[in-house]
């Protein structure tokens, strides 16, 4: 099979389209036809060893958390899956070596839901990362029906899902975005906000009665300034910041799950939820797809493309 790999740590520049073995398929797990594969910041920092205190990483490594894609084998004792499902899922194992930059790739059931009808190959491959972050965040700090909700990062790809999330549970939210992405933000019903400096108190002039709950997407000022708007410090949550949890607040590592994939799924089946995509590139491309991601520019969400129809 064709796959995107590195034989060391390195940068974009090191991504090879190279031939690797097809993966094998273990107990609980499925062999999957990649579709299309979502790309993260995460992605190319672990192929830097940003991560290597964390987890075992082992070369050629095929980088990439993101999938959807269709069930092509599944193990002998699986049972939540049949050849020919469409799923997509969240599949970070626990050591970094075959991920979904790939024509298949293997994943455990733990981390797959039924792809959502209502969205492409590539929406899908977008979801489920930043959705998980965003739902397990909310989870964190217990956003409800009308709590007023600070999103910062709100335009970019785990923001957007966050603030739609938020709207969806019945909160009002002020998202921070530049002025280039308020109109879009307000067609999702996320009030926008610029950032940068009186951030704390453009947020104070729309919710002069204070907000319930702030979640950074982006770090720089945003613990800082949600710290000073809020009246208590556990209703922050952060996957920027680990700082964030010595004043009590809550630094969120997503992790897979089944039930929160069928949830955002569910959702967006609904029209609760959307996915902007702010690029697809082909699997080819994958360097050019973490120049735009290190940027960090883009609207959305960035996708490869890996297969058709």
């Amino acid at each position: 099979m064709k796959a995107i790999t590195l034989t060391q740590y390195g940068t974009g520049d090191d991504l090879e389209l190279t031939e690797q073995p097809r993966p094998k398929v273990a107990p609980g797990e499925v062999l999957i036809r990649v579709k299309a594969a979502g790309v993260n910041p995460v992605d190319w920092k672990l192929a830097g060893g940003a991560l290597d205190s964390l987890m075992e990483t082992r070369f050629p490594l095929i980088p990439g958390w993101d999938v959807a894609g269709v069930v092509e084998q599944v193990g002998f004792d699986v049972s939540e899956f049949t050849e020919g499902d469409e799923v997509f899922g969240y599949i970070r194992k626990d050591t970094a070596q075959l991920g979904a930059y790939a024509e298949e790739v293997s994943a455990h059931v733990r981390m797959l839901a039924p792809k959502p009808a209502s969205l492409s190959w590539e929406e899908a491959a977008g979801m489920p990362l930043a959705g998980l972050t965003a739902l397990q965040c909310l989870d964190r700090v217990g956003v409800r029906d009308g709590w007023t909700v600070l999103v910062h990062a709100a335009a970019g790809g785990v923001g957007v899902l966050g603030a739609q999330l938020a709207v969806a549970r019945g909160a009002r939210v002020i998202g921070t975005a530049g002025e280039h992405n308020h109109e879009f933000l307000r067609g999702l019903g996320i009030e926008p906000v610029t950032y940068g400096e009186g951030l704390a108190e453009r947020v104070a002039a729309l919710a002069p009665e204070g907000i319930d709950a702030a979640l950074d997407f982006v770090g720089g000022e945003a613990v800082e300034v949600s710290l000073g708007l809020l009246d208590d410090p556990r209703r922050l949550a952060s996957i920027v910041d680990p700082a964030v949890a010595a004043h009590g607040g809550h630094y969120v590592w997503v992790r897979p799950d089944s039930a929160q994939l069928s949830e955002l799924g569910r959702l967006a089946g609904e029209g609760r939820l959307t996915v902007p995509v702010a690029r697809v590139l082909p699997l080819a491309d994958a360097a050019e797809a973490w120049r735009l991601s290190r940027e960090g520019r883009t609207r959305g969400k960035l996708v490869l493309s890996v297969g058709t129809g």
